[in-house]
């Protein structure tokens, strides 16, 4: 089966609160039908047929793409009004602009835009970039992109309540599959579609050749063909037409329908079973035992993180002792997969891959970079304490030893000099 016809819209377009949700429908629209070589020729009427948008909605929309953004002055639409020899004048030809391979976008299926409304596009492109890029987005994220449009909150970003409708409308078409709470920090899980993922359900006596209805006679309910109408023309428009009188079933009977419904909804997972490469299972042995309690998204999440360290440079055999030690560290694991990848598998120390939390992994020499940027982020001389928490020096009576925080006058304190002469204290 070809792959679909997909177009990629900039994410500054999807991302920007200048340009309503029916601009990005728009934009989507004509980026499909200017792949052609003649270039987008369809009409304001025509793309508002496929579209399922009012005409004057199409046209607020591609005035909003063919001017200069207030904020970096792009045109992301151009129009060029045509004329034949004759005068008579024809479609204007429009056409995109060029992205450069730098600038971000998120891709889409054309018809995407046909099938969703602008506002669900949009959150379909929100996601598809999130997945794209590895980004677990949550739902204040994507209220963030969605937006209020029009109205007292125009600008505002949507509650997480509307988006979770929004995203629930979309699994139910099948543009979106739904993980709920198996990601990271009870996040969820998206899987985007290029086609909506649904069954379809077979008619009653699809395989047979006895009529549309399931009676008790088996076939279907009118056993002749009536071919008048109900048009004034007909000449037997006024007669009263009756049915003949059907038999109920009163006993219990089996309902098709059930069995049919059940089989609509989520489907199990039916892609190719997750297969770890040796170097990544080896690396795994201090936490094979935690590996059961993990999802398969979460485990290829890890076997690629370990893979994008050991093509940084990082020995397996560090990694493995990095794993084996902080698991004998820590007393109590309540998520292993989010334990793995936020503790288990994480880089500590600089930049380079054989420092390990500060010392050298082949040598056991302290780390040479962490030691100069210890050195250049502490203060040079440590502060000198306040006088009053200097030690004090203190004085003694020369006739009974008393202390004083003070100079004593004469050298004798108040009681020693009370005592009268030749008496002792």
């Amino acid at each position: 089966m070809p792959r679909p016809q997909r177009v990629r819209v900039p994410w500054r377009l999807v991302t920007s609160s200048l340009y309503s949700d029916s601009a990005v429908t728009v934009y989507a629209k004509v980026a499909a039908l200017a792949q052609r070589p003649d270039g987008c020729t369809a009409s304001v009427r025509y793309l508002s047929s496929l579209l399922g948008i009012a005409r004057s909605t199409v046209e607020r929309a591609l005035t909003q793409l063919m001017r200069p953004a207030p904020d970096d002055e792009v045109v992301e639409l151009t129009s060029y009004r045509r004329t034949l020899p004759g005068g008579t004048g024809t479609t204007a030809v429009r056409r995109v602009r060029q992205q450069s391979r730098t600038e971000l976008g998120a891709w889409m299926p054309s018809r995407a835009a046909e099938a969703l409304s602008p506002r669900q596009l949009r959150a379909y492109l929100a996601l598809s970039y999130a997945v794209a890029t590895k980004h677990a987005i949550t739902l204040a994220e994507l209220g963030q992109v969605l937006r209020h449009r029009t109205g007292k909150k125009a600008g505002e970003a949507l509650d997480t309540r509307s988006v979770s409708r929004l995203l629930s409308a979309l699994e139910d078409l099948g543009w979106i599959t739904i993980d709920r709470r198996a990601g990271l920090h009870g996040r969820h899980i998206y899987t985007v579609h290029e086609e909506p993922v649904q069954l379809c359900l077979e008619a009653d006596g699809a395989d047979t050749e006895e009529g549309s209805g399931g009676d008790l006679d088996e076939g279907s309910l009118a056993y002749k063909e009536d071919l008048r109408i109900d048009s004034p023309d007909d000449e037997a428009a006024g007669e009263i037409r009756r049915r003949r009188e059907q038999v109920v079933a009163r006993g219990p009977v089996e309902n098709p329908g059930s069995q049919a419904t059940k089989t609509v909804g989520k489907q199990p997972y039916a892609g190719p079973g997750l297969t770890l490469a040796p170097r990544i299972w080896s690396v795994l042995e201090p936490v094979h035992h935690l590996l059961g309690d993990m999802t398969t998204y979460v485990v290829r999440q890890a076997a690629r993180e370990i893979g994008r360290q050991l093509d940084r440079g990082v020995a397996p055999d560090q990694l493995h002792a990095r794993l084996q030690a902080r698991i004998a560290c820590t007393e109590e694991i309540r998520s292993p997969g989010g334990w793995l990848l936020g503790a288990g598998l994480v880089h500590r120390g600089c930049g380079r891959a054989r420092c390990e939390a500060g010392t050298v992994w082949d040598t056991g020499e302290p780390c040479a970079e962490c030691l100069a940027d210890r050195a250049a982020t502490a203060p040079a001389t440590p502060p000198k304490p306040p006088a009053r928490y200097r030690a004090r020096q203190w004085h003694e009576c020369d006739s009974c030893g008393l202390p004083a925080p003070r100079p004593i006058p004469g050298g004798l304190c108040r009681s020693c000099r009370s005592i009268p002469a030749g008496r002792t204290p």
